[in-house]
């Protein structure tokens, strides 16, 4: 059995199946894949996939067994190789963060500048995607870190850590009627159509639920998950902007007047997360750190010893103290 089998039947199951397509993911060939395959299961003396003709149909029950233990195999060797550049090279490596576009444009500039001055021979790779995805990304590997704010229940399996709190602003032009509210109201801000985040992205939920409970149904015209879209259809007239504090630039969008609307909705927090099993190397705590400064290498590793999500919450609740507020 060879690292490299586990790798191909990971990537055929990954992919739907599909061997050409895992091959090209792989940059090799659709017969090589197979072959390997094969071999495998011969070596293990069990099928992995189902066949039909020439193509897999389904993965066989001993097939997801081994799947699961391949896959742990994989990590774990990732680590192995981890462990020894950290002991060779220890300032040098890859770094993948799987975000949003609000974090990946507003949030994480400084931080990332301030980590290439320390880890100049670093390399930085940013994945931009939904909840969801971002949370498969480093569920599955393809990603060391992930950072987002909405949906943690897609990220159970992993070691999740509050970042910093943030609330919203709203966005009118100069001439639109509540430029001169001196209090926003949730009623006010009902009577105008919106322009907002799209469900699932950048703290929406709580929008949502800030009008549910005051009974009132907001007339969301149009909705994007990039606040710069957001701001250009504010300038067209179209409705009101609601925004993450975050992403309103007093230089870029002096254009555009901005009301304070913290009052008005919960705080969100965004939090940071990385697989349990994951060796993190000294450059990975401290780009955890420079995004939040709480969070040191004894209190994530404190966390991360935990055995199951539930745990980790009551610790990070027990522990963690949330210092920075955007």
């Amino acid at each position: 059995m060879k690292i490299r089998q586990l790798h191909y039947v990971l990537e055929v199951a990954k992919r739907g199946l599909n061997v050409t397509a895992a091959a090209e993911a792989l940059h090799t060939s659709q017969p090589g894949v197979s072959k390997q395959v094969k071999l495998l299961e011969d070596e293990l003396g069990v099928d992995i996939f189902v066949r039909n003709g020439k193509h897999l149909s389904e993965i066989t029950p001993a097939g997801k067994r081994i799947l699961d233990y391949a896959e742990k195999l994989i990590a774990e060797s990732e680590n192995i190789k981890n462990v020894a550049r950290e002991f060779r090279q220890t300032d040098e490596g890859d770094l993948t963060i799987a975000t949003t576009h609000t974090q990946a444009r507003y949030a994480l500039p400084k931080v990332i500048q301030a980590f290439r001055q320390k880890y100049p021979k670093v390399a930085l790779h940013i994945h931009q995607g939904s909840p969801p995805q971002i949370a498969k990304m480093a569920a599955e590997g393809e990603a060391d870190f992930a950072i987002a704010t909405e949906a943690m229940h897609h990220f159970e399996q992993l070691v999740m850590l509050p970042c910093y709190h943030w609330n919203r602003c709203v966005l009118v032009p100069p001439s639109h009627p509540l430029a001169s509210v001196k209090k926003l109201t949730l009623k006010a801000l009902s009577e105008y159509p919106i322009i907002t985040y799209t469900f699932g992205f950048t703290g929406r939920s709580k929008l949502d639920q800030a009008f549910a409970g005051a009974g009132l149904k907001p007339d969301v015209v149009l909705t994007a998950v990039d606040a710069d879209v957001i701001k250009t259809y504010v300038r067209a007239g179209m409705g009101v902007g609601i925004i993450a504090n975050m992403a309103w630039d007093a230089r870029t969008d002096r254009d555009l007047v901005q009301l304070d609307a913290s009052h008005l909705f919960e705080p969100s927090t965004t939090h940071i997360g990385f697989r349990r099993s994951l060796f993190l190397r000294t450059f990975m705590y401290d780009f955890m750190q420079l995004f939040a400064a709480h969070l040191g290498k004894e209190l994530v590793d404190g966390i991360a010893a935990l055995p199951d999500a539930d745990a980790r919450r009551s610790e990070v609740a027990r522990r963690v103290k949330v210092q920075s507020t955007l």
